[in-house]
């Protein structure tokens, strides 16, 4: 059985991949914004191991949330679940684009990395020249692509790591909002497919998929300049370097 953390676990499509996984028979570690909601989550999947919490805003608190995984030892997959959408561009910047960025460089490296991008990153920039954590002109599209983008440099660096990224779809979660019309079980069963699957689809990286299938992306996404560009932006700002 695989062990797998998963970021922004305590709802939505976090906590239903968590629900399936550990249904499944997998150790899954949950991670939530503050103790409340990490104590509502626990209780949602009560098999899971103990919830670790940590304000994805806050670059402290995310580099000591990669520390409190790393203690807990190896991990077969990450899921890179947590998002925000209708609130602040510095929120969107910090949550959406540095927080992965800071887990994935500082985590112990696992065999699997996910990541959740969006269909909207289509119409995201890289917006390098706003690039600051006091920014007001990061939109969440392009927080998307910068999360694709991310998962491709995963890829190309890291050959022994399966990196993918992940459109969900446009589904009823509380971010999504009830009238969403996508498939919402198609929605997570992605992220648990790629975490945990065997068949050679699966097994791949440097891919985008939607709903366990490969899509078309903004190819910005595989320009390496700007991938370089991104990975040294996120060091200026986070302190925290990438590791080769």
């Amino acid at each position: 059985m695989a062990r797998i953390f998963i970021t922004g676990s305590a709802d939505g499509l976090g906590l239903l991949a968590a629900k399936a996984l550990a249904a499944e028979g997998h150790n899954v570690v949950l991670h939530a914004r503050n103790p409340a909601r990490g104590t509502e989550a626990k209780r949602k999947v009560p098999t899971a191991e103990p919830v670790l919490t940590a304000d994805l805003s806050d670059i402290e608190a995310t580099k000591q949330l990669a520390a409190e995984v790393n203690d807990l030892g190896s991990f077969d997959a990450v899921i890179h679940n947590a998002g925000v959408y209708q609130v602040s561009s510095q929120l969107i910047f910090a949550v959406n684009t540095l927080a992965p960025y800071i887990l994935t460089s500082l985590i112990q490296r696992p065999e699997r990395l996910i990541y959740l991008s969006s269909g909207m990153h289509l119409q995201g920039r890289p917006n390098f020249e706003n690039f600051n954590v006091n920014s007001g002109r990061i939109s969440y599209s392009d927080s998307k692509l910068h999360v694709l983008m991310l998962s491709m440099a995963v890829a190309r660096k890291w050959p022994g790591v399966y990196s993918n990224t992940i459109d969900p779809g446009w589904v009823p979660t509380k971010m999504g909002g009830r009238g969403a019309p996508d498939n919402l079980q198609k929605g997570y069963e992605t992220q648990v497919w790629l975490a945990t699957g065997n068949d050679s689809n699966a097994r791949v990286s440097g891919h985008y998929f939607h709903h366990k299938k490969q899509r078309a992306y903004n190819t910005a996404a595989d320009d390496i300049t700007l991938q370089e560009k991104l990975l040294q932006l996120c060091e200026t700002i986070t302190g925290v370097a990438f590791p080769q």
